[in-house]
């Protein structure tokens, strides 16, 4: 076996939520370039189902696509179900899904604040207890989960999303802690800015634009290609030795 070998997924399942744009459709299509076959979870089925289809005509492997709003612990257990019956097995699981609600903390209602929580903290943690029975019985699993630099920095206005990614790392650990018995490993990824959806409010303003890159030693903003490589090396066996870490994507602004 040579070393690129380490990076094939080949009889494996990956199972992305969030996966039909942005971030999480490139490493689902990561995943199927390595010979994965790929669950691509949204909140709409017809977008889903879609876009599994062109994975499976890219890549080769077969692909599904199911709905689920991951805040629903009935759907969460719907969807495991679902999902072990369709592919049966699930061994890389990204946590993908969420969402960025801005403003300073006195405009912000209750409701905001926990809505953000539910999606990008409840969420992930329903999906992972979900399936880490399974991952468990096979001792072996990869669990992925999307925090960004704001798991480790902060912004003004951003007090939701803030402490939802500081939560996702802090999960993230706990979890490696707790599952490395069973040889799965848990690790997240710190993305900083890319030209992803969510941020679509700061690509549009020039200033807020620019003033981001100029944050960047690399000097520009990440391309949705470039998650690729960190997601194939968490999901594979070439990160075997790797867990509870939080590896940030990021342009060097971290580093700072």
């Amino acid at each position: 076996m040579t070393v690129l070998d380490q990076f094939r997924l080949d009889g494996r399942v990956a199972l992305v939520t969030g996966g039909t744009k942005g971030l999480g459709r490139a490493m689902a299509e990561a995943f199927v370039e390595a010979g994965a076959q790929a669950v691509v979870v949204s909140r709409h089925l017809d977008e889903a189902q879609a876009v599994a289809a062109q994975l499976a005509a890219h890549g080769g492997t077969t692909c599904h696509g199911f709905a689920c709003d991951v805040t629903d612990p009935a759907q969460v257990e719907t969807l495991a179900q679902t999902v072990l019956d369709a592919a049966g097995r699930v061994d890389v699981l990204v946590n993908n899904a969420g969402i960025n609600i801005r403003g300073a903390i006195d405009a912000l209602t209750v409701d905001e604040f926990l809505q953000v929580q539910a999606t990008n903290v409840t969420g992930p943690w329903l999906l992972t207890r979900a399936l880490v029975p399974q991952m468990k019985a096979r001792r072996h699993g990869r669990i992925i989960n999307l925090g960004s630099i704001l798991s480790v920095i902060s912004f003004a206005d951003r007090t939701p999303y803030a402490t939802s990614k500081g939560a996702i790392l802090q999960m993230t650990k706990a979890l490696a802690m707790e599952l490395a018995p069973f040889g799965i490993t848990a690790n997240a990824m710190l993305p900083g800015p890319f030209g992803t959806e969510m941020n679509l409010p700061l690509t549009k303003d020039p200033e807020q634009y620019a003033a981001f890159v100029a944050k960047i030693p690399l000097g520009r903003w990440g391309d949705l290609e470039e998650i690729k490589g960190l997601a194939l090396f968490l999901a594979s066996d070439a990160s075997s030795f790797v867990t509870g870490a939080g590896i940030a994507i990021d342009g060097g602004w971290t580093a700072q």
